[in-house]
Formats: C-alpha cells, structure tokens, sequence
C-alpha cells in the first residue's frame, strides 16, 4: 500500500519532467561549415558558443554567436567577425522551427527518425526559409541528439553577405572564395 501511495505522489512529477524544456549543450554540440577558396582548397571551420531550447509545444530556437567562428587562424576569424558577419551590427544567428511534438513522443530511447524540418534562418539581418533533413534520436529520458543527414547550403546572396565575401577574399587576395557555403550541425539537447 505504501508503494501505491508513494507512486501516485510521483505522477505529478512525471509530468512536470516531460513537460519541461530541452535545453542544447554547448560543449558537446556543433555547428561548423565549410570554405572553399581559390577554387578548390576547403577548410572546415566551427562556432565556439551556441545555444538553444526546445520546449514542450515543439518551439526550437538556436542561436549562434558570430563572434565565437573559430577558423584555426586568428586574423581570419577578426575578419569573418567584422567584414563578413559584421558582428557589431549582427551579433548572432538564430534559427526558430516547429518541431512536430507527436514525432518527438513516438521515439523512444534508444530509436532514431529521420524528418525534415522547416526553419527560419536569421542572419544579418535577413530572415531566409530552409528546409533542414536531420536525425533525432533518444538517448535516454533526458538527452536528445539531433544532427543534420546533409548539409544545408547557405548561399551568401541570399543574407546579403556578398560584398563581405568580396571583402576578404580582396583582403586575402585570393582569386576565389565560394558564395554557396555547406552547413551541418550536431545538437545534444538535455532536460
């Protein structure tokens, strides 16, 4: 009887730890991206600092800090800060989506789905609609792992950061820098 009671004291409780948000770890999350330069060298490089929620009626955001581009090369990331993501002006990026709740609930731990995803990417100062096909898979109850299946392209013209590509690639004085730019992340979301 004793059990009994102390179970149904817990129900309530199991509700409040399904219904709360999921919160994205900077430390083992990703967000990188890929640079081609003079036509055929690439250098993959990755944010320092993002972070993220999903909470429980599906509303995920992930916001990115500009500032945090680590390349491997010091000057380059001063560059990619203050000529291409002017972060003075554009701090962050940030990305909001919808994520179907019934999707989440039907997997359990231990199960992987594969669905895509309509988000709004906001960079520097332009909102863009992007399609983004990624894996979701449970840990356990309180870790979600999330990654993209491929990269999503980020082209330059489309956030208006052509003419901070032209910037660098003058500043470099390289014949080429790519406008199209492949993006892939890796998010691990805990309660």
């Amino acid at each position: 009887m004793k059990n009994v009671i102390i179970g149904l004291l817990l129900i309530p409780l199991s509700f409040v730890t399904s219904a709360a948000s999921w919160k994205v770890t900077n430390d083992e999350s990703n967000v990188n991206f890929i640079s081609v330069k003079k036509g055929d060298i690439a250098e993959v490089h990755h944010f320092k600092n993002i972070a993220g929620t999903l909470n429980d009626k599906g509303d995920f955001e992930l916001s990115v800090s500009l500032a945090s581009v680590d390349t491997s090369v010091e000057i380059r990331d001063e560059r990619m800060g203050s000529l291409l993501f002017e972060v003075d002006k554009y701090p962050k990026l940030t990305l909001t989506a919808k994520v179907d709740t019934k999707l989440l609930s039907s997997i359990n731990v231990g199960e992987m789905k594969v669905a895509t995803i309509e988000g709004v990417v906001d960079l520097h100062g332009k909102k863009v609609n992007l399609p983004f096909t990624v894996s979701i898979a449970r840990l356990s109850d309180t870790h979600l792992f999330v990654a993209s299946v491929m990269p999503v392209i980020v082209n330059s013209d489309s956030f208006g950061l052509t003419r901070g590509v032209d910037k660098l690639r003058e500043i470099a004085g390289l014949s080429a820098i790519s406008k199209a730019v492949p993006v892939s992340f890796i998010l691990m979301l805990k309660k």
